[in-house]
This record gives structure tokens, C-alpha cells and sequence, in this order.
């Protein structure tokens, strides 16, 4: 009997396009404008538009370098991993700012989502939806490039029709506009207490490695400019048109005082968590009557809700996904990797909705949260263009470099400036660097050493490179399928290949390197086999993978196989059901035609 072991690096499917990374993007970099518009007039009531206007110029410059990181970092341009190769400090700085981002991220977003419902205690309702988004994370819920779609068309249309409706009243907006005040200190305060508008464009960067490639450009050679960039530009210019359209025609709105923080109207106590849909029903009710007008503030509410929902996920997902690979770098304990059977990081998750529940806790106000918010991810803005535009190894043209690093200087600035004015950002920063160096401190024990006492099993040696054809069978267990295709491999006197897919919801480069002998499971499978004595040549083939459809058609084509098995397991879980949202029909669909999928229940 002639064995072979071997751990099968597959690629992840490269299957986002142009609009659904741009949906993505959206559902993060556009929903700014749902709150940001109130926090404007709050703070310079009729000169407002003037601090807005001046953000979403800002805006316009992050998003032109991004396009830029998004071309040279191909696989991956978030702060810390295009950082990381630079320097290892910068990047660890970064992480810390980017967490302490999603983190906001994610209790603003579900405050805001509510207080455009109108609920009372809208942070309660806040807490409540982080809990349940985050235990619907221990699941691994795929298909959220769909679903941004979904809420981001609809959305879209929403602010579209608003920004018609603004329309006939911004000469009536221009007249009551006021200039801003002659004293610089009290402009530039106003000015990055707004910063938030500029709020989730690394979302962008982290898409990169799941783009789909450019025509001509290789895995082992990527490039996706031609995803990101128009991704990018498309929702660049949402972004700025609409934010500075919504804060112009604000001004419009008969009666609006401010009190303390809150932007009261007549007969709203306050309108400034929920400005646009107060604009949709005074605009709509002006020109349609006040039934149109109540009918379109209900949809403009339900909308964003839903989009809000999603950015909160949003930040969930990114959450999970960067103290995982940090843990995975030795940067956080190694408890972070835990994963349940779903292969999604245990602690990760907790950490992701708990933290978020207790915020809200403590700060459950629009104001003080986004006083909380900019810091992260302004700091963490500007330590990916400082380290990229200063970074000689890349080949950004001269203008691109200059035009980088003058828009880090103004990062930098901002940041500096929010660290002396914003006490209560300042004291959180702290706090999330000093917990993340606390962490790290412990990340000084190695990965548990196998039991004594149990035998090493054999390294088997790699299969030849034309041992090619056969069957393949993947599993996830023993189960019935696994004995179908041993019987069928016999029968017919063919190679079998077994192969032992371990899902896992975020793959790191350590786990291509990983071995089947690592995995008690594959262990199991390996001992089954060895047992049963199969005379034809038996090749134990391993993966991590995140999409075990697109891991099992890439590794059938790879091996020339005639035939593909997958099966039910014996216990209560079926293979499919254990990768969750794989189906033989996505299976199928990912396999070459001249390739057989038999699925044994």
C-alpha cells in the first residue's frame, strides 16, 4: 500500500468585483453621513456646511491615497498588514488604533441605527443588537458581500431621492448661511470634532486580497486596480457630494436651536441623531403633503437602521479577523485562535460584541462616542500613509509619494490636536494600548507541546509530482462517504485522494504550513484509513481553508481527479452543514465540467 501526505495551500476565491467592493465600502465609509450631519450643526449651527464642505475635501484626499495603497498592497493594505513588513512597532500602533475604531464602530453605529427608529433609550436596544449580531457571529455567517449589496442599493436610492428633495429649498439654505468665526482655534476645533465623516475607509484596503485580479495579472503576481480604484472613486464621490449636499441643505430646515449638545425643532426635543430623516419629512411633507412626508421619514428610517445594523457587523467581522491574525503573530495570546466547530475564533468573537456592549454602557451618547471615535481611526489613517508614503521599496511615482506624506502630515496633525483637546479619547487610547500591551506581555509561552507519552506518528513523504488522476474525497470526519470511496477507489484499482478540509473563518499564512499530523481530526481520518488496509495508492491531502467549495474544486482541478465524493458525516452534522452555506450546488458550480460530483447522504 503506497501513502503519501501532503498540506494543500489554497487560494482564496478572488470573487469580489467592482460593485460588490464598493457596497462594502459603502456599508462602512458611507453610513458616516447618517450622524455626522446633526454632530455639524450641533457644534457651528449655520456655518456648519462650511466644516463640512472642508471634511469631505479631506475625505477626497484619504480616499485618492488609497487607491494608491489598494495598487501596491494587493493582497491586503490594512494598517497592519501593509505596515507590518516595515516595521513591526508601526503596525502593532496601528492594530491598537484600528481596535480601538471598530470598537466605536460598532456601539455608534447601533446607537445611531436606533435613534433613527425614534426609540426610547436607544442605547438599550444598541446593546441588545450587538448581542445578537455577535452570537450570530459564533455561527460564521457568510454571503456579507451579498447582503451589502442588498442595503446598499436601497440606500443609495434613499439618498438619492433626498438629495432631489433638498434640492428646491438650497437657495433658501444659502440665505441663511453664516460664515465661520475669525478665530482659528475655534474653527479647527469644530472641524476634527466632524472628522468622523471621514470614518471608515481602511475597509477598503483590508478587501484587497479577495478582489478579483486585473486581466493579465497572477496569483503569484496581483494586481487589482482595476476593482479598487473604481470602487473607491464611486463611493469617494457619494460620500463628498452627498455629506456636503445634506449639510448645506440642512440649514433649510425651519427652526432649528441648539440646546447644549441637542438640535431641537418644533415639536422634536431632538433631531440631531436623526437629521435626515427629519429632512426627509419636512422636505417631502412641503412639497407633497404631510402623509408623503411621514412616509418618507419611515423608510429613510428603516433604511439606514438596516445599513447601520450592517456596519456594525461590519466592524464585528474586522474585529475577529485582526486580534486572530495578531494572536497568529504572536502579538496577543494564543487563546485569541481558539475556534469552535464552526472555525470561528472563540475569544475573538466575545471580545468583538463585548467590549462594544460595554462601552455603551459607559457612553451612551452620539457625542461621546464620536469624540471617542476619531482617534482611532484618524490614528490609524495616518500610520498607514506615513509608513507607506515613506516606504522607498514601492513605486509610487514622486508627486504620489509627496501628495501621501503632505496628507499624513495633516493626519498627523489632527490626531495630535484630538489627543490634547479630547480628554475622554485620549484616556480611551491609552486604554486599549495599555490592555493590548498588557495582552502581549503574556505572549511569552509557546504552543502547547504534545502529550508525553503518545508515540510520533510517521511523516509520509510528499506524493511525486505526476501522481496525478484518480478520485478524491472530502471529509471532515469518518463518515459513510469516506467508505464509499475507499470501495470505489478498490473496485475500480484507482488512486484515492483524502482529503482532510479544516474550515477556518480567517486563514493566515502560519496555517499553510500547518500538517495533517497537527490536527486531531485529520489524525482520526489518517488512523481509519491506515486500518482498513487499502492497497491502491492513498494520498492524505490537508488545507485550512475559509471556503471549502472553492478549496475542493481548486484542489480536484489540481489533481486531475475523475471524480469528487462529499458526504454526511456519522454523527448529527452533516460535512455540508459543518461549512455552513456550502452546498453540492456551490460545490458544483466551482467544479470543472470534466470533473464528477457524487454526494453520498
Amino acid at each position: 500500500m503506497t501513502k503519501y501526505m501532503t498540506t494543500v495551500p489554497t487560494s482564496r476565491p478572488r470573487n469580489v468585483g467592482v460593485w460588490r467592493a464598493a457596497a462594502t465600502l459603502y456599508g462602512d465609509w458611507g453610513t458616516s453621513k447618517a450622524y455626522v450631519i446633526g454632530l455639524a450643526f450641533a457644534l457651528a449651527a449655520y456655518a456648519s456646511f462650511w466644516f463640512i464642505l472642508a471634511v469631505s475635501i479631506l475625505t477626497m484626499l484619504v480616499g485618492i491615497n488609497y487607491i494608491f495603497i489598494c495598487k501596491f498592497y494587493p493582497m491586503g493594505g490594512g494598517v497592519y498588514t501593509s505596515v507590518r513588513n516595515r516595521s513591526k512597532v508601526l503596525s502593532l500602533l496601528g492594530a491598537f488604533f484600528i481596535i480601538a475604531d471598530y470598537l466605536v464602530t460598532a456601539s455608534l453605529s447601533a446607537l445611531s441605527a436606533f435613534n433613527y427608529l425614534g426609540v426610547t433609550q436607544p442605547e438599550i436596544y444598541a446593546i441588545i443588537a450587538i448581542g445578537v449580531i455577535g452570537l450570530m457571529n459564533f455561527f460564521g455567517p457568510k454571503h456579507t458581500g451579498s447582503i451589502a449589496i442588498g442595503l446598499a442599493i436601497p440606500t443609495l436610492l434613499v439618498v438619492l431621492c433626498l438629495g432631489l428633495l433638498s434640492l428646491p429649498f438650497l437657495p433658501q439654505a444659502v440665505h441663511v448661511l453664516t460664515p465661520m468665526s475669525k478665530n482659528i482655534g475655534t474653527d479647527w476645533r469644530i472641524f476634527v470634532g466632524i472628522i468622523v465623516a471621514l470614518s471608515g475607509i481602511e475597509a477598503i484596503a483590508n478587501m484587497t486580497s479577495s478582489m478579483k485580479l486585473d486581466p493579465g495579472s497572477t496569483i503569484k503576481n496581483p494586481s487589482v486596480v482595476k476593482t479598487s480604484t473604481p470602487a473607491i472613486l464611486i463611493v469617494m464621490v457619494e460620500v463628498c457630494i452627498f455629506t456636503s449636499l445634506f449639510g448645506l441643505a440642512m440649514n433649510a430646515l425651519p427652526g432649528l436651536e441648539i440646546s447644549g449638545n441637542d438640535v431641537n425643532a418644533p415639536g422634536y426635543p431632538n433631531v440631531r441623531d436623526a437629521m435626515l430623516r427629519y429632512m426627509g419629512e419636512v422636505f417631502g411633507g412641503t412639497l407633497f403633503g404631510a402623509a408623503a412626508g411621514m412616509m418618507i421619514s419611515y423608510v429613510i428610517s428603516i433604511v439606514i437602521t438596516l445599513l447601520l445594523l450592517s456596519a456594525v457587523n461590519t466592524a464585528m467581522g474586522a474585529l475577529i479577523s485582526l486580534t486572530f491574525i495578531m494572536s497568529r503573530d504572536d502579538e496577543l495570546p494564543q487563546y485569541f485562535q481558539k475556534l469552535n466547530r464552526f472555525g470561528v475564533p472563540v475569544y475573538s468573537t466575545l471580545f468583538a460584541f463585548l467590549l462594544p456592549m460595554g462601552l455603551l454602557l459607559f457612553v451612551n451618547d452620539m457625542v461621546g462616542l464620536a469624540n471617542l471615535y476619531a482617534v482611532g481611526f484618524v490614528g490609524a489613517i495616518a500610520v498607514n500613509l506615513g509608513a507607506t508614503s515613506t516606504n522607498m521599496e514601492l513605486g509610487l511615482q514622486p508627486w504620489q509619494r509627496y501628495f501621501m506624506f503632505g496628507t499624513f502630515l495633516i493626519m498627523a496633525v489632527i490626531e495630535f490636536s484630538l489627543f490634547i483637546d479630547k480628554s475622554e479619547a485620549r484616556n480611551f487610547v491609552f486604554m486599549i494600548v495599555a490592555l493590548g500591551l498588557l495582552l502581549r506581555n503574556f505572549v511569552v509561552e509557546r504552543k502547547e507541546k504534545k502529550m508525553e507519552g503518545v508515540a510520533p506518528r510517521p511523516i509520509l513523504p510528499e506524493p511525486p509530482s505526476d501522481l496525478k488522476g484518480g478520485l478524491l474525497v472530502a471529509v471532515s470526519g469518518i463518515n459513510k462517504v469516506l467508505d464509499y470511496a475507499l470501495d470505489e477507489a478498490a473496485l475500480h484499482n484507482l488512486p484515492l485522494n483524502i482529503l482532510f478540509a479544516r474550515e477556518q473563518k480567517v486563514v493566515t499564512e502560519s496555517d499553510s504550513k500547518r500538517l495533517w499530523v497537527d490536527d486531531h481530526g485529520a489524525c482520526e481520518v489518517f488512523d481509519y484509513v491506515i486500518n482498513k488496509g487499502s492497497k491502491n495508492p492513498t494520498t492524505f491531502l490537508y488545507t485550512i481553508t475559509p471556503h471549502v467549495a472553492h478549496s475542493i474544486s481548486e484542489i480536484a482541478a489540481d489533481k486531475h481527479v475523475t471524480r469528487v465524493f462529499i458526504g454526511r458525516h456519522r454523527g448529527k452534522t452533516s460535512f455540508i452543514n459543518l461549512i455552513r452555506g456550502t452546498t453540492p450546488r456551490d460545490i458544483f458550480r466551482e467544479m470543472p465540467k470534466e470533473i464528477d460530483l457524487v454526494v453520498v447522504y
